[in-house]
Parts: C-alpha cells; structure tokens; sequence
C-alpha cells in the first residue's frame, strides 16, 4: 500500500539531522510556512538545478514568511559537499533511512530502461503555520517550479 500526502493533510512528523550538531523536525515550523521539496540525489543535473533554483528565491521565501528544506536520502556529509560546492544557503536533510520518504509518499518504484529501482519522487509540499498540506507538487519538473511554489507560499 502506497502512502500519498495531499492537500488538507496533517504534513507526517519527521525528525532528520541536517548537519554535524543540529536536527530539524515538524514542530520548528509551526506557526511558519514550510516548503518541503524531496529530490533523488546530491549534485546530479536535476537536483543541482532546483537546488539553486530554490536557493536564488530564498530572500523572497523569508518575505513570504516560507522556510524551505530539501531532503534526500543522501548524508549529511554529502549535503556539505553539495551546498559548499553551489554556494547553497538552504537546509538539507538528511533521509539516509528513508522514513520521511516513505511517510511523505515519495519514495517509490521507478523504472529506466526497463529496470525496476526504488527512489525518490521528486516532489514539493507547501505546509501551512498550522501543519497542514496547502499543496502538494509531484513528479516535479524543475524549469520555473521554485517560483510556482514561491507564488502559492505568497498567496497563504
């Protein structure tokens, strides 16, 4: 049974370490809007690109009252290099169990060139101060996608 998170949701608990001394979980953003993108690995073309797409809109996110974090099942240690290597100042997550993943819906069967993998959705969740799923963006295309999830955070 697949797990599918959407509008009107209580957004899943997580508690994920994002770097050597400190964690994020749910409950540091009630009361703020958080954008909660998912994508499949540090530093690959997709991934590096919504990053910086992300972190080029983050001063307008802070004016929406929006914090943003990615999450991937990368670690820590990897997140580092990747936002050290762009010049990324956004949040990284840590899913290296993958049970934000699987409670987020996102990781799931994939297939390339006729071969069934597991991995990550790329997806995005706008939750509302209350913890609730205001929008939920899948099998995300990165071209434009940070300014769509920028302009629905503006709108709350």
């Amino acid at each position: 049974m697949s797990v599918t998170c959407e509008a009107g949701d209580l957004a899943p608990q997580f508690d994920l370490q994002i770097d050597a001394e400190k964690r994020v979980s749910l409950k540091d953003f009630l009361g703020k809007k958080l954008a909660l993108y998912f994508y499949p690995k540090d530093d690959t073309s997709g991934c590096t690109a919504e990053a910086i797409a992300f972190n080029a809109v983050r001063k307008e996110f802070d004016k929406a009252g929006t914090a943003i974090l990615g999450v991937s099942p990368d670690s820590v240690k990897s997140h580092a290099k990747f936002k050290a290597k762009h010049g990324l100042d956004l949040d990284l997550a840590a899913d290296e169990g993958k049970a934000m993943l699987e409670a987020y819906g996102v990781w799931v069967e994939k297939s390339m060139y006729g071969r069934k993998y597991m991995g990550v959705e790329r997806s995005t969740f706008l939750i509302g101060r209350d913890g609730r799923i205001v929008q939920a963006w899948r099998k995300v295309k990165v071209p434009s996608h940070a300014e769509a999830v920028l302009a629905a955070a503006q709108k709350l």
